[in-house]
């Protein structure tokens, strides 16, 4: 009399797992909703670069040490107008030559902010990765394209993509 009440057991274990492993395939399988895409661009006022001297190790001949910082807030423009800023900081990963530094920065705009990461190294063209947002930008990936004119001035170009989540809650 046990097999009965056993094998009945043991069948709602196979179909309950059975079901678990069919909801996230059912998912899967509505696939993600398209990206938006949008394209913003930018003049920008380079504010003066400010150093923090992080380190307290430092060699005589650099100005620079591992780890120190440069820190900026940068004004942006769009029609003449000013529409928003970028604030941020560099930590310095090698000083051995040119200095390199690993950046992240976030663009205020009217309706939001977009976060950013990107290497900073003499070369006047800088690649973003967009890694979020807020407000309207609260679901932004996508990437970007900084370049600097020299005498502080400069273009950001960012091509957000608004990433939508999968339908179903998969």
């Amino acid at each position: 009399m046990r097999k009965v009440p056993l094998a009945g057991a043991v069948a709602a274990l196979v179909l309950g797992v059975a079901g678990a492993v069919a909801i996230p395939v059912a998912s899967q399988a509505d696939g993600p909703s398209p990206a938006k895409s949008r394209t913003l661009v930018f003049s920008v006022a380079f504010s003066p670069p400010e150093f923090v001297q992080a380190n307290n190790v430092r060699n005589p001949h650099s100005p620079f040490s591992l780890g120190d910082e440069i820190v900026f807030h940068d004004q942006l423009f769009s029609g003449g107008q000013h529409v928003g800023d970028e604030a941020g900081s560099c930590v310095l990963v090698d000083v051995s030559q040119a200095p390199l530094a690993n950046c992240t920065m976030v663009i205020r705009l009217p309706g939001g902010s977009i976060t950013g990461q990107f290497l900073n190294a003499p070369p006047p063209r800088k690649q973003i990765a967009i890694t979020g947002g807020t407000g309207v930008y609260d679901a932004a990936g996508g990437e970007g394209t900084l370049v600097e004119f020299g005498t502080f001035k400069g273009k950001l170009t960012l091509h957000v993509l608004s990433l939508v989540a999968r339908r179903g809650g998969g």
